[in-house]
C-alpha cells in the first residue's frame, strides 16, 4: 500500500505482485485517515495486531487530528501561573495583605466590645444599676474608632489592589498580543479572528476582574473566617465547635462542583468564541454578504450560534442555581443549631448572654464570608478557564524561532542559493528537492500551474516558515541564522490583494518605515505612480484610508502597497501576482511603478499572465513541488517543453475569449435589427 498527495488531492495505491490491485482518491482532509490506514496495514502485513489505540487515531505520522487546546481540561492551579505577571508588584502585594490583615482584625473588634456591653452595662441596668457614662462612652468610641479604622484599611487596600491588578491585566494583555505576533502563518490559518480577540480582549478583562475584586474579596474571606475560629475557640471552645458544624457539608459541596463548573465554563469560553467569529466574518465581509443578498442566512447563522450559547449557560447555571441556595440552607442551619445549644448553654449558667450575642453577631459574619466564598467558586472557574486560553497562546512555540546567537545583517548583496531544498504540510509534501541560484539584482519570474508550489517557494524565502529540508542561503548565510525581523527589513512584499490599515495614506505608505519624513513618502508614492491620484483625494496624503482600504479602488491600493515596499528600500523583492487583479490600463500603471521598483534589486516575481514576465531575466517554471525548466523566454520557447504548453494554453485562452467578445459585440448589434423586423411585419412595410 502507497500513499502519495499534491494540492491537496492524495492516492492510495494498493498493489500485489502482478501490479496494481486498487486505487482511491481522497482530498485532504481524509489524510490523517489513510496515514492512520497505512500504519494499520503496516501492522497487519509485520504480523502485528491492527489494532487502533487512542494514539493511532490521533497522531499519524506527527498530525493530530484534533485540537490539543480543547483535549486538556482547565485547572484553577492555571491561575497560580498568574504569579509571573504579579512578580514586579510584590511589595505592593505584601502591602495589600498588610491592610487587609488590618481591616478584617479591625472589623472584628465591634462584636468583642459586644460582651462587656451587654453583661457590664445593659443587663446590670435591667437589674436596676446605675449605668457608668464614662465606660459606656468608651466603649462606644471604641466602636467607632474601630469603625473608621476598618473603613480607612478597607479604602486604602482595594484602591491599592485595584491599581496593581489593573497593571497586572494590561501587561497579561501586552504580552499575550507580543507573543501571538511572534507566532507563524500557520497558527493563525488554524486560529479564527474571532477566537483570538476574545482571548485577548474579554478574557483578559475577566482574569482583571477576578484580581482586582473577587480574589481580593477571597483573601479577606479567608481571613476573616480564620480570624473569626481563633475569637471564637478563645470565648468557648464547645461552642465554637458547633458553629463550624456545617463547615465540612459546604466543603464537600464547593469540591462536588467545581470540577463541574471549570468545564462547562471552558465550554461557555469556546462557545462565546464562536458567536465572535460570526461578527469577525461577517463585519468585514459586508460588502459579499450584501452583494450576494444572505443578510438572512448571516442573521440565521448568528442565531444559532447564539442559541447554542445559551443553552450552554442553561444547562451550567441548573448546577449552579442548586449549590448556591443549598450552601445558603446549610448556614442558616448552623445559625439556628447555634442559638439552640446557645440558649441550653445560658440555661445552665456556662456563659452569659453578652457571650451570646457576640457569638451571634461573630457567626453571622462568619457564614456571610463563608457564603461569600462558596459564589466566588464560580468567578474562580470562569478565571482558570479563561486563563488557561490566554496560557494556551503564550504556550504555543514558533515554529520559525529565533537563533540563539544570531547573524548581524549589515548590507544584503541579495544572492539566494536553495539547495536539496524540502518543505512539507504538515504530512503533505509540497516542496521537493529543490535546487536553486538567484544573482544579485537578478529578476526571477515563477511560473507553473495552481498548487505547483509557487507561493510556498515564496514563503519559505520570506521564512514565514522554515524549511523541512535542505537550506537557503542569503550571501552565503542561512536564513535560519538572522533574527527573523532583522532579515525581514530587507525582504519587500507585494501582494496580489494588497492590505492596507485604517489611518492615512501617508501612515499607510511609511508603514514598514514609521520615521520616514515627508520627502521620503513622497518620493516613494511618485516612483509607484502614486502621487497624482494621492493629491485628487480631498486631503492628499492626510485622506483617511477605510478599513482594509475601502475607498481606494484595486489599482490604487496596490500603488500604495507599492509606494511602501520601495520605501524601506529592500534588497529582496518578492512580487505575488502583483497585476492580476485589475485591468489593463490600470495594470500599465502598476507596470510603470514595478519598473522602478525592481530596479537594483533581486526580484522573484509570481504571475499567472506569462506576458508580465518578459522582462525577467529567467523563468522558473514549477510543477508538482519541482523546478522543471530554468531559462529566458526565447530559449524555453524554443525548447517547447513545459513553458511553452503554458504559453500555449494562455494563447488559446486568448482566443477563445476574444472570439467570445467578438460573437457577443455581434450578437448585441443584430438584436436592434431583429426586433425591428419583428416589429415591422412584409405585408405591413
Amino acid at each position: 500500500m502507497r500513499v502519495s498527495d499534491h494540492a491537496g488531492v492524495g492516492t492510495l495505491d494498493l498493489a500485489g505482485p502482478a501490479g496494481r490491485l486498487a486505487r482511491w482518491r481522497y482530498t485532504l482532509a481524509g489524510q490523517v485517515a489513510a496515514l492512520r490506514l497505512m500504519k494499520l496495514f503496516g501492522q497487519r502485513m509485520a504480523g502485528g495486531v491492527a489494532k487502533e489505540t487512542p494514539e493511532a487515531v490521533e497522531t499519524a505520522e506527527g498530525e493530530d487530528s484534533t485540537d490539543a487546546e480543547l483535549q486538556t481540561p482547565p485547572s484553577t492551579w492555571v491561575l497560580l501561573r498568574l504569579g509571573r505577571f504579579a512578580k514586579p508588584y510584590r511589595k505592593q502585594l505584601i502591602a495589600g495583605f498588610f491592610l487587609t490583615l488590618f481591616s478584617t482584625a479591625a472589623t472584628l473588634v465591634p462584636p468583642y466590645l459586644t460582651i462587656p456591653l451587654m453583661d457590664d452595662i445593659l443587663i446590670p441596668f435591667q437589674n436596676g444599676q446605675k449605668i457608668d457614662s464614662m465606660r459606656v462612652g468608651l466603649y462606644l468610641g471604641g466602636l467607632l474608632i474601630a469603625a473608621l479604622v476598618g473603613w480607612g484599611l478597607g479604602w486604602a487596600r482595594t484602591y491599592l489592589l485595584a491599581l496593581v491588578s489593573e497593571r497586572i491585566g494590561a501587561d497579561l494583555r501586552t504580552t499575550t498580543y507580543e507573543h501571538l505576533l511572534t507566532l507563524p502563518l500557520d497558527y493563525f490559518g488554524g486560529k479564527r479572528t474571532g477566537d483570538l480577540m476574545a482571548r485577548i480582549g474579554s478574557e483578559t478583562d475577566r482574569i482583571n476582574v477576578f484580581l482586582s475584586l473577587h480574589a481580593l474579596d477571597f483573601a479577606n474571606d479567608v481571613l476573616m473566617i480564620v480570624m473569626t475560629a481563633v475569637i471564637l475557640i478563645s470565648i468557648n471552645p464547645l461552642l465554637a465547635v458547633v458553629t463550624l458544624v456545617p463547615l465540612p457539608f459546604i466543603a464537600w459541596m464547593i469540591h462536588v462542583v467545581r470540577d463541574r463548573l471549570r468545564t462547562g465554563f471552558e465550554k461557555i469560553d469556546r462557545v462565546w468564541s464562536e458567536v465572535t467569529n460570526v461578527l469577525a466574518d461577517t463585519i468585514p465581509g459586508i460588502r459579499v454578504v450584501k452583494a450576494f443578498a444572505q443578510e438572512r442566512r448571516e442573521a440565521e447563522r448568528f442565531r444559532v450560534a447564539n442559541a447554542y450559547n445559551l443553552q450552554v449557560n442553561d444547562k451550567l447555571n441548573r448546577t449552579w442555581s442548586l449549590f448556591t441556595p443549598t450552601v445558603s440552607l446549610l448556614t442558616e442551619i448552623g445559625l439556628l443549631v447555634v442559638w439552640a445549644f446557645g440558649i441550653w448553654q445560658v440555661a445552665r449558667g456556662s456563659i452569659t448572654v453578652g457571650v451570646l450575642t457576640a457569638f451571634i453577631a461573630y457567626i453571622g459574619r462568619f457564614y456571610t464570608r463563608l457564603d461569600s466564598m462558596s459564589r466566588i467558586v464560580s468567578v474562580t472557574q470562569k478565571a482558570a478557564a479563561g486563563a488557561k486560553r490566554i496560557f494556551d497562546i503564550l504556550d504555543h512555540v514558533s515554529n520559525v524561532p529565533e537563533p540563539a546567537n544570531p547573524v548581524k545583517v549589515e548590507r544584503v548583496q541579495g544572492r539566494i542559493d536553495m539547495s536539496g531544498l524540502g518543505f512539507r504540510y504538515g504530512s503533505r509534501a509540497v516542496i521537493h528537492d529543490l535546487d536553486l541560484t538567484i544573482e544579485p539584482g537578478e529578476m526571477i519570474g515563477l511560473v507553473g500551474h495552481s498548487g505547483s508550489g509557487k507561493s510556498t517557494l515564496v514563503n519559505l524565502i520570506c521564512r514565514f516558515y522554515d524549511v523541512t529540508d535542505g537550506a537557503i542561503k542569503v550571501d552565503g548565510t542561512d536564513i535560519r541564522r538572522f533574527a527573523v525581523a532583522d532579515y525581514r527589513r530587507h525582504v519587500g512584499l507585494v501582494l496580489q490583494e494588497p492590505f492596507l490599515f485604517f489611518g492615512t495614506i501617508a501612515q499607510n505608505i511609511a508603514y514598514g518605515k514609521p520615521d520616514a519624513t515627508r520627502e521620503e513618502i513622497v518620493a516613494a508614492a511618485r516612483a509607484a505612480h502614486a502621487h497624482d491620484f494621492i493629491l485628487r483625494l480631498p486631503h492628499g496624503y492626510d485622506s483617511l484610508v477605510g478599513e482594509r482600504g475601502q475607498g481606494l479602488s484595486g489599482g490604487e491600493r496596490q500603488r500604495i502597497s507599492i509606494a511602501r515596499a520601495l520605501l524601506i528600500d529592500p534588497r529582496i523583492l518578492i512580487l505575488d501576482e502583483a497585476t492580476s487583479a485589475v485591468d489593463t490600463e490600470t495594470e500599465k500603471e502598476i507596470q510603470k511603478a514595478l519598473d522602478n521598483l525592481v530596479q537594483g534589486r533581486t526580484t522573484i516575481a509570481i504571475a499567472h499572465r506569462l506576458s508580465t514576465l518578459r522582462k525577467a531575466d529567467r523563468l522558473v517554471v514549477m510543477d508538482r513541488g519541482e523546478v522543471v525548466e530554468v531559462g529566458p523566454h526565447d530559449a524555453l520557447m524554443a525548447k517547447q517543453g513545459a513553458y511553452w504548453r503554458l504559453y500555449q494554453a494562455q494563447l488559446r485562452q486568448g482566443d477563445d475569449d476574444a472570439s467570445e467578445g467578438a460573437a457577443d459585440e455581434r450578437a448585441s448589434a443584430q438584436a436592434p435589427l431583429a426586433i425591428s423586423h419583428a416589429a415591422h411585419p412584409a405585408g405591413d412595410a
